[in-house]
C-alpha cells in the first residue's frame, strides 16, 4: 500500500462518524444512505459526505441499484492498515520482550 493510500485509509477511521457507519456496515450488511444516516442526529448530505470519504479511502464500495446507491463495507483497505500496524506492534513486542530480558538479568 502507498503511503497516500494509507493516509486516506487512516484519515478516513480518524472521525467517530465514519467509524459508526463502518460498525454498522459490519454488523448489519449493505445499506442505502437512508437506512445509514437514521441513527445519527445529521443531515443525508452529511451522511453522504461521510461515505465518500470512506469510498475514497477503499473501505466500502457503493453500488448502483435504480436510485439507490446501497453501501458495503470492503476489506482490502483494512487488510493493508492492520499489517502497516502489526509491523509496528512486533516491533514494539520485541522491544518490550528485550526490556523484560535485561530487566531479569538485572
Amino acid at each position: 500500500m502507498n503511503s497516500d493510500q494509507l493516509t486516506l485509509t487512516f484519515t478516513a477511521l480518524a472521525d467517530p462518524t465514519r467509524r459508526q457507519i463502518l460498525a454498522r456496515l459490519r454488523t448489519s450488511g449493505e445499506a442505502t444512505v437512508n437506512e445509514i444516516a437514521a441513527p445519527f442526529a445529521i443531515s443525508l448530505q452529511a451522511v453522504s459526505k461521510h461515505l465518500k470519504v470512506l469510498e475514497r479511502a477503499g473501505l466500502i464500495a457503493r453500488g448502483k441499484d435504480r436510485q439507490l446507491r446501497p453501501s458495503r463495507i470492503q476489506g482490502e483497505a483494512f487488510r493493508e492498515a492492520a499489517a502497516f500496524i502489526d509491523d509496528y506492534r512486533q516491533f514494539w513486542d520485541e522491544s518490550f520482550d528485550r526490556l523484560g530480558e535485561h530487566l531479569d538479568g538485572a
